[in-house]
């Protein structure tokens, strides 16, 4: 069994960032992203990448994202950069205090490419790059569609389109997290929890790289889980910090994959874990639950946007040392 430090990414935008780009753009945040910037932003959001990938190298993770320091709108960010895509006003996703842009479907999703050209950029900064994608069933959640007029339709088209913006991944991506945290917040009923897994299931077949589904805020309804288990991901992910209880029930019940992801770092609490305490919650994970996994993804439970700058840094450095091997005294 191999524990791998790595993170969801989205993370935090560096303070000077912030002010370069407010200076670049005279707007607040969010709208400062439009998919297509100018030489100056591109180059600014170019330095944060390389900024981000040294963090983390340098708090040893095993796993290295690329930051997405330009996903503005989080999860929704290949969607409100898409053509066929109108931003439209504020909304609040998830009840998390932050507010982003509803991305209104408006035609065809077709190839846009636009995560594949940010993880082509980062593969030249690391050897061990890890993608994140949102999962089609929370984008399609998090989306407004007038354009397909069916939700069925709607989340098989969402599928498509992110099978076809994982297959242009560089070769450099070892793993890819597809993170969906509407399968807790809004859990898909009878039938369309079939249609979900089958969605993921597609994009994960698309990857050349092992695929983590990964859920949080909460533990996945027991019909949800067995569910994902038939999707051909390689690990599932488990939000220990905000439901451990039922998580290991799902996992005890039912099973889960050969490798998992756990969630252990909290990515809203400006509380920072000791690297002790991360090896106790992954060992209190291991005993609860009778398998014997290939690989154990030690990891925060949410995206890490919400946390000031230097308590992100700080939990990076706790996941990397909480992995790595005790020097004996």
């Amino acid at each position: 069994m191999t524990r791998i430090a790595t993170t969801l990414g989205l993370y935090p935008l560096p303070d000077d960032a912030k002010e370069r780009l407010s200076d670049l753009k005279g707007h607040q945040k969010h709208d400062l992203v439009s998919g297509d910037e100018d030489p100056a932003i591109e180059s600014t959001y170019d330095d944060v990448r390389a900024e981000l990938v040294d963090v983390q190298q340098d708090a040893g993770l095993d796993r290295v994202v690329e930051g997405q320091a330009r996903w503005d709108d989080m999860l929704a960010h290949p969607l409100t950069v898409h053509d066929n895509v109108e931003t439209g006003g504020i909304v609040r996703y998830y009840d998390n205090n932050n507010f982003y842009r509803d991305p209104v479907v408006q035609g065809d999703l077709d190839f846009s490419g636009d995560v594949a050209a940010d993880l082509e950029a980062a593969a030249d900064l690391t050897d061990d790059l890890q993608a994140v994608v949102p999962g089609p069933y929370s984008l399609a959640d998090l989306a407004t569609d007038e354009h397909y007029g069916d939700d069925e339709e709607f989340l098989a088209a969402v599928a498509e389109f992110l099978a076809g913006e994982v297959a242009a991944f560089p070769d450099a991506v070892e793993t890819v997290f597809v993170l969906e945290p509407s399968l807790v917040t809004n859990p898909p009923g009878d039938g369309a929890d079939e249609r979900a897994s089958e969605a993921i299931d597609e994009v994960a077949r698309a990857a050349d790289a092992d695929v983590v589904a990964h859920s949080y805020w909460g533990a996945l309804e027991e019909k949800v889980h067995a569910h994902l288990l038939d999707a051909d991901v390689d690990a599932v992910g488990y939000d220990l910090v905000s439901n451990h209880d039922d998580n290991v029930y799902n996992v005890a019940e039912y099973g889960t994959k050969d490798s998992v992801a756990l969630g252990v770092v909290d990515g809203q609490n400006t509380l920072v874990e000791s690297p002790e305490t991360v090896r106790e919650r992954v060992d209190w994970f291991e005993d609860a639950v009778p398998s014997d996994f290939e690989d154990v993804y030690v990891t925060s439970n949410t995206e890490l946007f919400y946390l000031p700058v230097n308590r992100f840094e700080e939990k990076l450095a706790a996941l990397g040392a909480a992995v790595a091997p005790e020097v004996e005294a």
